[in-house]
């Protein structure tokens, strides 16, 4: 019976022990690491993908974040998810790169599923130098740094936009302003008639009925300094009623007003009374304020009648101030015209700004060179010597070389300059057994040099021409000093060199960096240019 139980017991710890050793087999299968390649080039990317099989209810967590040091990375891809039988599997991947060469081991990778972590394997990189063929790129000295313009500018056609939104507010304000004072002038009536109309408001204010004796007077001596501040005396709404009777028994005795003692009496009465009334605290009855009223109405109808006619002088004067004012209205129609044009006309750029773009106007309504040259008639013509035929926006001049040139058999034609929006060269010469390509290119960047050029930036490439003579094509960008100035031109250059005819031939194009229509130019030039075949 012991040896029995024994037995059983062997072989369940057996298979207890088979059980685990398979387990950790196929947990060991679960989480493996590939690389899409093992060796790279400095600044190449390459592909590290983590497959994992596992269930569908089971929690992935995959590594995140620059685990993967030395390597660096760059991008990290959604998981693939894929059904291989009764069970899920995962594929992430990563794009890693280096940027310098050398043996690199990526470290074990961490994967989380559920509760338990899991590690890949380590995987080795090898990452290369770049080979350079010094022989046939000529290596330059390093540039000098450039100042790298902000990230964000306001654009230029806003600021136009918002200067034309801002005359268009000031324009609006001023006519309807002026339409509101025309308006309230328009509105206003003569002295007489205001003073009469404000008398009669106040016989239906019902002011003396309610008591208020204080509102009624200071309203009635109201109109009747109004109306002489507007037909006697200017200053007649500001001044006490002492300095008003004192001006008006000036007036009388000067003869400038035919006014009686009574009157003026009168009127001095009744102002007093209204300044006790109004400051004062006095409260006349009813019936001495109705009788100031009609003698308040007396006044005026008795001022009115005293003001003596106009003479013929001082119609004259009257005459020659209304022609003034004629003058002024006439100044002021044109001043208005010449705002109402200034509107629409910046109106009119601030649509065309905003639809086409500030360059769109710039080029069509305030001119550009570049345009003007490549709408206007071209001009296909042979240069030379073995011949050039090409087709440019300006005839090519025959430039005058030194002696040196001459003896070599070299000829230039020219057009425009290299400070201008566009400069065109076109060199011509026997090629000799001591010719060399890299010589005529170093030449013009001699030249170019000379004239200011910094920062030159180069690249080439094989054309061919409409009749297939091959050639290559040196091209880039370079900044220009300008000689009176600081300033520092941006230009772009290409500079077509070819070999046929038993000669040299070489075309440069000189234009202002971001120029879209000299670009464009420059292309249709390049593609014109035709050569006599050494066949030929």
């Amino acid at each position: 019976m012991n040896e029995l139980q024994f037995n059983k017991t062997t072989i369940f710890r057996c298979l207890l022990f088979f059980s685990m050793a398979f387990s950790a087999q196929l947990t060991a299968q679960e989480v493996s690491a590939t690389l899409d390649t093992a060796s790279m080039r400095i600044g190449e990317q390459i592909r590290y993908s983590i497959s994992v099989e596992t269930d569908s209810t089971d929690l992935v967590v995959f590594p995140e974040g620059q685990t993967f040091s030395p390597l660096e990375m760059v991008e990290s891809f959604a998981a693939d998810t894929s059904r291989v039988q009764d069970r899920f599997r995962l594929i992430k991947e990563y794009a890693l790169t280096q940027w310098d060469s050398g043996s690199y081991t990526i470290p074990r990778q961490r994967v989380n599923i559920n509760d338990n972590i899991y590690y890949t394997d380590s995987l080795l990189v090898e990452v290369g130098t770049v080979v350079v063929d010094t022989t046939k790129q000529k290596m330059y000295p390093i540039k000098p740094s450039v100042e790298v313009p902000s990230g964000f500018s306001v654009p230029e056609w806003a600021w136009w936009v918002l200067a034309v939104l801002l005359l268009g507010l000031l324009g609006a304000y001023l006519f309807f302003r002026r339409r509101k004072k025309k308006a309230e002038a328009a509105k206003k009536l003569p002295p007489y008639e205001q003073a009469i109309f404000e008398l009669q408001q106040l016989d239906k204010s019902h002011l003396l009925e309610k008591r208020e004796i204080k509102e009624y007077y200071s309203q009635l001596s109201a109109a009747v300094r109004r109306y002489l501040d507007g037909e006697v005396f200017d200053h007649a709404m500001e001044s006490t009623t002492g300095e008003l009777i004192l001006y008006l028994e000036h007036e009388r005795q000067t003869g400038h007003l035919n006014l009686s003692d009574e009157t003026i009496k009168r009127l001095k009465t009744i102002l007093e009374r209204a300044d006790l009334a109004k400051f004062a605290n006095s409260r006349p009855d009813v019936i001495t304020a109705k009788e100031d009223r009609s003698s308040v109405e007396s006044v005026i109808n008795d001022t009115k009648a005293s003001i003596p006619q106009p003479s013929e002088e001082d119609l004259l004067k009257d005459q020659q101030y209304r022609e003034r004012l004629e003058r002024k209205k006439k100044v002021r129609k044109i001043v208005i015209g010449v705002i109402v044009f200034v509107l629409i006309f910046s109106g009119a750029t601030a649509y065309i700004i905003s639809t086409q773009g500030f360059d769109y106007f710039r080029d069509t309504y305030l001119g550009n060179e570049s345009k003007e040259l490549l709408e206007g008639e071209w001009i296909r013509s042979e240069y030379g010597s073995p011949a050039v035929t090409v087709t440019t926006p300006e005839v090519l001049v025959r430039v005058v070389n030194d002696s040196t040139a001459r003896a070599a058999g070299k000829e230039t034609f020219r057009a425009g300059s290299v400070e201008g929006n566009l400069f065109v060269d076109l060199n011509t010469r026997p090629a000799g057994q001591d010719f060399k390509l890299e010589s005529a290119v170093e030449e013009v960047y001699a030249y170019l040099e000379k004239r200011g050029a910094r920062n030159i930036i180069t690249k080439q490439e094989e054309i061919a021409t409409l009749n297939g003579a091959k050639g290559l094509k040196i091209f880039g960008t370079m900044g220009m000093e300008m000689e009176d100035s600081d300033k520092i031109l941006q230009k772009e250059y290409a500079i077509l060199n070819f070999g046929e005819g038993g000669g040299y031939q070489q075309i440069v194009v000189i234009y202002n960096e971001g120029d879209s229509f000299a670009e464009e130019i420059s292309e249709r030039i390049t593609a014109s240019v035709e050569l006599r075949n050494a066949e030929n």
